[in-house]
Order: structure tokens, then sequence, then C-alpha cells
């Protein structure tokens, strides 16, 4: 396993990181869940995943109890807030005192003395930006977090962040979590290019689509108990899967073939050529797929592989 910079933040975190969105505290029982989780820690990950809104802090919960069995200062995990843990009017956003109570809460769940990085899981049009960086160097000064991140906030979003922090001399953002994968690049134009500037790196999520790149709908069928087949996920797939994306993972897998490589470790190592990402984030229901997906750390794609991966994704 290969160890990158988050952003420009001397925190070393591994190119495969373990998320568990729609996998721990739901799809997947606890006690696989924890065979999965160690199989990466022997694989060398020390970067995890998890939010308050997974299954409304079960994720929490699963991903914490086994981690557990290791020393704390030897994993790097996380958690965010945005999203409604209840129904009242302050039970969502990133206003003080849904941030606070919050992460209070996470860490509670999660029986640690501190998270290591926190992410404001989406922007919130209600509440001040300054009000929310604010509310996070607080719980920074008190050690209950160590590093600040936000997810899919626009190049603008992350801009202004930027400007209230050093304004107001708050702690700065280093790590953006995006969607990234070959069939979705919207960063590379503007937020990578802004993130680089100011010292942010990206920690990419579904890096292979829902599981389109890794070749099990070929065809165009969604077998049943895929991540394709599960209701929050099948309308993505749908979505993404059409004539034209079969085409290219046809050819895909054709130059994963030549490479004596798997169409996931070919995706994953494509990712990993961008110097901005820190992390690609992968989902795995059982340690069999965590063991293929960090094989890709260890694979760098020539520049002639990546301009044929390039000719193919440009049809």
């Amino acid at each position: 396993m290969k160890y990158r910079r988050l952003g420009r933040s001397g925190l070393k975190v591994s190119e495969i990181s373990l998320g568990s969105w729609l996998t721990f505290g739901k799809t997947v029982n606890e006690e696989m869940a924890k065979k999965t989780i160690h199989r990466a820690y022997e694989l060398g990950v020390n970067f995890f995943d998890s939010a308050n809104v997974y299954e409304k802090g079960e994720g929490e919960k699963i991903l914490s109890s086994a981690l557990k069995e290791f020393p704390r200062e030897s994993y790097v995990i996380t958690t965010k807030a945005f999203g409604a843990m209840g129904d009242g009017p302050n039970d969502k956003g990133l206003s003080r005192k849904h941030v606070i109570e919050q992460v209070h809460n996470s860490l509670k769940r999660m029986n640690l003395d501190y998270v290591d990085v926190f992410y404001c899981h989406r922007y919130d049009q209600e509440t001040p930006v300054e009000e929310t960086l604010r509310a996070i160097d607080d719980l920074i000064r008190q050690g209950k977090i160590l590093y600040v991140g936000v997810s899919e906030w626009s190049a603008a979003q992350i801009l202004e962040a930027v400007s209230i922090a050093d304004k107001y001399l708050l702690d700065r953002i280093i790590v953006n979590q995006p969607q990234y994968n070959m069939f979705h690049r919207d960063i590379e134009d503007e937020i990578i290019p802004v993130c680089e500037k100011h010292g942010i790196g990206q920690v990419v999520f579904s890096p292979l689509a829902q599981g389109v790149l890794t070749g099990k709908y070929k065809g165009g069928s969604i077998p049943q108990g895929s991540r394709g087949a599960n209701t929050q996920v099948n309308s993505w797939v749908k979505k993404i899967i059409n004539d034209i994306v079969l085409t290219k993972l046809d050819r895909l897998e054709a130059v994963a073939d030549s490479l004596d490589i798997t169409l996931s470790e070919l995706a994953l190592s494509w990712i990993l050529r961008q110097h901005n990402v820190s992390s690609t984030l992968v989902g795995a229901s059982n340690p069999e797929q965590i063991e293929t997906n960090v094989r890709a750390s260890e694979i760098t794609l020539s520049f002639e592989t990546i301009h044929r991966i390039e000719e193919i994704l440009a049809i």
C-alpha cells in the first residue's frame, strides 16, 4: 500500500480507503463487516470513512467497533454531518447547533475521543459558512476534530470557505470528497485546479461507478444481490448503462487484459494518476473485494495506457 498526504496537511492516508455507505449496518452483517475491515487494515488501509446518516449511526458503530482492536494512532477515521437525523427543524444542516450536537453524538456512538476528519456532507444554503467554520474551529480547539473537509461542494463554495477561513484565521479545509470515476469527471475542469491552488486534496467516492467499472453489469443486466440491485443505487446504474458505455467497458476490459489486471484495478489506478487525489474511497461487502481493490495501489499506468484509455472514453 502506498500513502499520500491529505491535501497540503501532514496527515498521510492510504491510496485506497474503505467506505461504509450501503454496506456496514445495512446490506452486510456485522460479522462480515468486521472481517472486511480487518482485512483492509491488514493490507495497509489506514483510512476509514463513515457519516452520521449512514443507517442513522449504525455504520459508525460497526466501523468503530471493528477498529477498536487496533491502536487508535494507526488509523484515520472520518464522519460527516448535514443530512436529517430527526424530524425537528434543527435536526439537519450545518448550523452551529447541529454540527456540535452531531459531532458529540458521533463520538459517543463510536466511543472515540476525537475524529480525524469531519466533513460538511453538503453545502448548506441556509447557514452562513462563517457560522459553520467557527463551530468546527471550536471543536478543533477542543481536540474533538483534527481536520476539516467538505463533500460535493462546488469550486465557488470551496473558495468561499477558504476566503472566510483566511479572513478570520480559522482552520482551513484540507479535503474535498466528490464523486469521480471514468464516467463522471466533472471535478477536472474547476474543482481540481482550485483545490490544488489552496492545498485541498480529493478523496473520491464511487470510483467504480457503483460497480459498473467492475464489469459485473456487462450486457446491461443487473445481477440479483449486486449493488446495482439495491433500490438506492438501481436508478443510478440504469442511468449510467447504455450501448455506448457498454462498448467502452468492452474496450477498457481489453486494455486491462493486456496489462494482466482486472477492470476494477484499471479504473482505480486511472484515478490515482491524478496527483490531487489523496485517496480513492471504495466499498466492499467481503474481504475478497477489498483485496482486489487494494492491488490498484501497486499499479502505475504508463503514458501510453492512459492515452489509450482517454481515446476509449472519448467515444
